[in-house]
C-alpha cells in the first residue's frame, strides 16, 4: 500500500534521529528462525527464544521490509500503535516502549491506542509514554502507518481492525504461534519469550539505543510474559536482553513490587471467593487434569474491582498439582467471557483455544466464550478429550 501525507495528529513532540549500532544480540544473525535447539538453549545470536517456537522466525527480507516501513514516515508521516483488547504487560509495555523509540527516530505525529474502555489497569499507570496514549474513539482513522502489538488475530484489535485496511502500511509485531499474519509487513517470532523480544530487535535495527523510559517499557512487557523469569521461555537470551534493559539504570525491585506485588485489599477478598469455587476434574483431558474457576461482573460489583485484576486470578489456580490444564472464565458482558488457559506442558491449550475462536501459546491461551459458564467450560472440557498432534492425547506473554 502507498502511504499518504498530511492531517492533523496531537504532536507527540520532536525528536532527532539517533543511529547507533546494533545492540548484541538484538540486531546481529537475525536472518531467519533459529532452530529449536538453539532457542532451548538460547540461540546462537543472542535472541531471547523460547524452548517451543511452534514456526519460523521473520526472514531478513521482513526486517528489512519492516525498517523501511518505519522509515518512510519519519518525520511527518501519521503512526498509529495499537495493541490487544485488555492490554497485558507484553502488549502496553511493548507499545509504549516502541513508540518512545520512534519519538527518539524523530516521528512528531504519534498515537497510541487499544479497543475497549481507555482505562490502563493500576500495575502499569507508572509507565513511560503514557502520554502517548488517546482513546480508541479518537485514533487516526487513516494513518500512513498502523502498528499492532501482541496480538495473534485482528480480532483482538476489536473495531480498531478496520485501520488495517486504510491506504496505509501495515506492521505486525507479535509471537503468538497461532498468528497468520494479518498485516502488509508480519514480525511473528513463536519463538520469542514476548513481543518485547521482536521489538527490541527492531530498534536496534533503526539505530534506536535503549534509554530509562524504552527500557523500564520493555522490562515490564518481557517479566510479565516470562511470569517474572519463572516460565520454560526464560532462556539465558532472555536474561541477556534483561541485563541490557537494566544497563540503563531502571529498578526491577520498584517495577516489580509495582507490578506483580500490589493489589487492593477487594481485590485479595474477591480472589478469596472465586478461589474458593475452583472445581478439580482428575479425569479431564484424558487424565492430564482440569481446574477452573470463574468469576462475574456482580463478583466485581460486589468487591467494587475492576476486571484488569482478573487478569493475575490465573496464577493461583495454575499452581494445582493436581491438573495439567488451568482454566479461568471471567465474564464480560451479558452471556460473554474471556477464557484464560494455561498448560504445564502436556496439553497444548492454543489448539483449544484456535478450536473455540481463539488463539495463542501451546501453554498459554485463550478465547472468548459465549453463553452460561457451564457451557464455555463445557466446550473446553469436550476439546480437551480431541487429540491432537504430538505427544499425549494434544500435541505457549
Amino acid at each position: 500500500m502507498t502511504a499518504p501525507s498530511g492531517g492533523a495528529l496531537t504532536e507527540s513532540g520532536p525528536g532527532a534521529a539517533l543511529p547507533g549500532p546494533a545492540r548484541p544480540g538484538a540486531a546481529e544473525g537475525a536472518a531467519g528462525a533459529a532452530a529449536p535447539d538453539a532457542a532451548t538453549t538460547g540461540g546462537t545470536t543472542g535472541t531471547a527464544t523460547s524452548p517451543d517456537p511452534g514456526g519460523s522466525a521473520p526472514s531478513e527480507t521482513d526486517w528489512v521490509d519492516a525498517v523501511a516501513a518505519v522509515r518512510r514516515v519519519v518525520p511527518d508521516g501519521r503512526v498509529l500503535l495499537i495493541c490487544h483488547v485488555n492490554p497485558d504487560g507484553d502488549a502496553l509495555g511493548t507499545m509504549l516502549g516502541f513508540g518512545l523509540g520512534l519519538r527518539q527516530l524523530g516521528v512528531r505525529r504519534l498515537q497510541a491506542t487499544f479497543p475497549g474502555p481507555p482505562e490502563v489497569p493500576e500495575p502499569f499507570r507508572g509507565l513511560p509514554g503514557l502520554e502517548l496514549l488517546v482513546p480508541a474513539t479518537e485514533a487516526d482513522p487513516e494513518p500512513d502507518l498502523v502498528i499492532c502489538f501482541d496480538a495473534a488475530s485482528e480480532t483482538r484489535l476489536g473495531d480498531l481492525a478496520d485501520r488495517l485496511a486504510g491506504p496505509g502500511t501495515a506492521l505486525v509485531l507479535d509471537h503468538h504461534a497461532s498468528n497468520a499474519g494479518f498485516g502488509d509487513v508480519n514480525l511473528v517470532d513463536p519463538a520469542a519469550a514476548a513481543t518485547s523480544v521482536v521489538a527490541e530487535e527492531l530498534l536496534a535495527r533503526l539505530g534506536v539505543p535503549l534509554d530509562a523510559g524504552i527500557a523500564e517499557c520493555l522490562y515490564v512487557a518481557l517479566s510479565t510474559d516470562t511470569g517474572s523469569f519463572r516460565f520454560d521461555a526464560t532462556t539465558p537470551a532472555v536474561h541477556e536482553m534483561a541485563a541490557r534493559l537494566l544497563a540503563t539504570g531502571i529498578r526491577p525491585g520498584e517495577i516489580s513490587r509495582r507490578v506483580f506485588d500490589s493489589r487492593p485489599f477487594g481485590a485479595v477478598r474477591l480472589f478469596g471467593e472465586v478461589l474458593g469455587r475452583a472445581r478439580l476434574e482428575p479425569e479431564a483431558a484424558a487424565g492430564h487434569g482440569l481446574v477452573w474457576t470463574y468469576a462475574t461482573l456482580d463478583d466485581l460489583a460486589r468487591h467494587d474491582q475492576r476486571p484488569y485484576v482478573l487478569e493475575a486470578l490465573i496464577d493461583p489456580v495454575r499452581c494445582t498439582a493436581e491438573a495439567d490444564v488451568s482454566c479461568v472464565v471471567k465474564q464480560t458482558g451479558p452471556q460473554e467471557w474471556a477464557v484464560s488457559l494455561r498448560s504445564k506442558g502436556a496439553v497444548d491449550v492454543s489448539r483449544v483455544a484456535v478450536a473455540l475462536g481463539g488463539g495463542g501459546h501451546r501453554l498459554a491461551a485463550g478465547f472468548t466464550g459465549r453463553g452460561s459458564v457451564d457451557e464455555v467450560v463445557d466446550r473446553v472440557r469436550a476439546e480437551l478429550v480431541v487429540p491432537g498432534p504430538g505427544s499425549g492425547v494434544d500435541p505457549e506473554g
